[in-house]
C-alpha cells in the first residue's frame, strides 16, 4: 500500500511533535503493510511551504527509518488566491516529487467562486488536483454534487481512511459513503499528524470499503492509484462520476 497524504515530519506544522514521534509513525505504517509515504506538510497561511528545507527534513527521516519504508515529498495545498498564483508560476514546488498530481485542500468555512476556473488553470498547466478529505468539509458535506463536477473536470478525490472506520463521526462516514455510491473516490489516505490519535494506516479502512466496492477497487485505492500518482502516471482507477440520483 501507498499513502499519499501524511504529515510525518516533525517540528514543521501540526503533525508529529517530535523526531521520536515521526519514527514511530514510520514504524507503524510498515507494520500495517505500506511501503511508501508522502511526506505531505501543510502549504498554508499557517505553515509557510519551504520545499527546500522540508527536502531536508525529509532526507533525515529517511536516514532515521532506513531502508523499510520509502518516503517522497509532496504538500497540503491550501487553494487560495495566492497560493494558486504561486504553484501556477512553479509547479514544482508543490506537487507531488516526481509527478504532476497536487494535493489541494478546500476551507471549511468558504469555498472560492472562481473555484472551476482554478482548476481548469491547474489542469492547463498540466497539474492535477486530488482533492484531499472532501468528506470532511462541512460545505461539501452538504453540496456534494460539487465534488462530481470537479472530477467532471479531471480531478481526483481522496478520502481520509479513518473515515471508513467510523473516528470522524456518523456525518463524515455517511458523505464518504456517498462518494463512494457516486464514484467519486479514487483515493484512499491516511492523513495520519501523530503515532496515537491520527496515525498511518491504511488496511482497516482498505479492508471497510469493500462495503461500497469490489476488491479490485479497494485495491486500487490504497495501491494502483497511488502508485500511479507517485509515478506520474494516468490513474488506473477512474470511473465515470455517478451525476443521477
Amino acid at each position: 500500500m501507498i499513502d499519499i497524504h501524511c504529515h510525518i515530519l516533525a517540528e514543521v506544522d501540526d503533525g508529529p511533535k517530535s523526531w521520536d514521534d515521526a519514527l514511530e509513525m514510520c514504524r507503524i505504517a510498515v507494520t500495517d503493510g505500506i511501503e511508501h509515504i508522502v511526506a505531505t506538510p501543510h502549504a498554508n497561511e499557517r505553515y509557510p511551504y519551504d520545499r527546500k528545507y522540508l527536502a531536508g527534513q525529509l532526507d533525515y527521516l529517511r536516514r532515521m527509518a532506513g531502508n523499510d519504508l520509502h518516503l517522497s515529498l509532496g504538500c497540503d495545498f491550501h487553494l487560495s488566491y495566492e497560493n494558486l498564483k504561486s504553484v501556477l508560476a512553479q509547479p514544482d514546488l508543490y506537487t507531488i516529487e516526481g509527478s504532476h498530481y497536487l494535493l489541494v485542500e478546500l476551507s471549511n468555512y468558504s469555498i472560492p467562486a472562481q473555484i472551476d476556473d482554478y482548476f481548469t488553470q491547474l489542469s492547463d498547466k498540466n497539474i492535477t488536483p486530488v482533492i484531499t478529505h472532501p468528506e470532511r468539509n462541512p460545505i461539501l458535506q452538504r453540496t456534494p454534487q460539487r465534488v462530481l463536477q470537479w472530477v467532471e473536470l479531471g480531478c481526483a478525490v481522496q478520502v481520509t481512511a479513518s473515515a471508513l472506520t467510523g473516528e470522524w463521526g456518523e456525518q463524515v462516514w455517511r458523505s464518504a459513503k456517498w462518494l463512494f455510491e457516486h464514484n467519486a473516490v479514487h483515493v484512499l489516505a491516511s492523513d495520519a499528524h501523530d503515532s496515537k490519535h491520527r496515525t498511518p494506516r491504511l488496511s482497516a479502512a482498505r479492508d471497510a470499503a469493500e462495503e461500497f466496492c469490489v476488491p479490485d477497487v479497494t485495491r486500487a485505492l490504497v495501491d494502483d492509484n497511488p502508485r500511479a500518482i507517485i509515478n506520474g502516471q494516468p490513474l488506473p482507477y477512474f470511473p465515470d462520476p455517478v451525476t443521477q440520483g
